[in-house]
């Protein structure tokens, strides 16, 4: 696991009213502070990748369909530096992803349908000034295909 990133199981609690999940809490230890929460998605297929902020953490669930969340470390200094992280994150496997500062990271839809992810991030986005740099998802030196693997 790259160093600093954190992964929580979530409990599903379903009736016959629905069902409520708890994604963060601030009295648990993931939780270091609140910036704003937001929701994006993406369509079938489609990659959302490759970015990282210097000043905040991210803390990504998927609520709706499946992505593939996906992570790299090329942090100098770091112990887990050239390290990949894949998780497969939804409705059919609930967990939180935090993912610190200067990490890079990625999503791809894998459902059949859209996927809704929500972010939990430390800090509000600056409009004025993002602290989001992104690089081209598939032209780059991150050691990784967004490809399906078949087989």
């Amino acid at each position: 696991m790259i160093d600093g990133v954190k992964v929580k199981n979530l409990k599903v609690i379903s009736d016959e009213r629905g069902r409520l999940m708890e994604i963060l809490r601030s009295d648990e230890d993931l939780f270091t502070k609140f910036g704003q929460v937001y929701m994006t998605t993406a369509y079938p297929g489609v990659v959302k990748a490759w970015h990282y902020h210097k000043h905040q953490t991210d803390n990504m669930s998927v609520v709706k369909g499946m992505m593939k969340i996906v992570l790299y470390d090329d942090r100098e200094g770091s112990k887990t530096k050239g390290e990949v992280n894949q998780f497969f994150v939804g409705e059919y496997n609930p967990i939180l992803v935090s993912i610190p500062e200067m990490v890079y990271h990625g999503f791809k839809c894998i459902s059949e349908t859209e996927a809704i992810v929500i972010n939990i991030p430390t800090n509000i986005f600056n409009y004025k000034e993002p602290d989001e740099f992104r690089i081209d998802p598939h032209k780059n030196d991150i050691p990784y295909d967004w490809s399906r693997k078949d087989g």
